[in-house]
């Protein structure tokens, strides 16, 4: 894998220093921001222009999903990893409506993550395990 820019996008930093901690494990993925909220989200996706987010849903000042649109917007390349703790199908067929190029469960991160985004990278559709047998997600694994 080549080197990897990634902005971590959560509101509750303890979370953020536990992903930041799973990902320094492979020298390829570099964190080069944070952001605690939608939109300090979307304003450092243009200002870094990282190759992939991970963005959670829940985000406040804006949502996550709307993030994701307008980050899509700005930087139409942009891999977009959801992170996030909504386990029912009708949050994942929302989020691969707004272009996400993965969706991991928070408490699957440790097992998934990195899976999800190699998928993303090879332009391919990642979703978490409990929700392989989705037909509308495009692309998955």
């Amino acid at each position: 894998m080549r080197e990897v820019r990634v902005l971590l996008a959560d509101d509750y930093e303890p979370w953020r220093r536990c992903v930041a901690s799973l990902l320094l494990k492979y020298s390829e993925l570099q964190i080069i921001g944070e952001a605690s909220d939608g939109l300090e989200a979307v304003k450092k996706a243009e200002e870094l222009k990282p190759d992939l987010v991970l963005l959670d849903i829940s985000l406040p000042k804006l949502n996550g999903v709307e993030a994701a649109s307008r980050i899509r917007e700005a930087a139409p390349l942009m891999k977009i990893v959801f992170m996030s703790a909504y386990q029912d199908s009708e949050a994942v067929q929302k989020v691969f409506s707004n272009m996400a190029d993965g969706y991991v469960l928070k408490w699957e991160v440790s097992r998934e993550l990195l899976p999800a985004i190699e998928a993303a990278l090879w332009g391919r559709k990642f979703v978490t395990s409990q929700f392989s047998g989705l037909n509308s997600v495009p692309g998955q694994r």
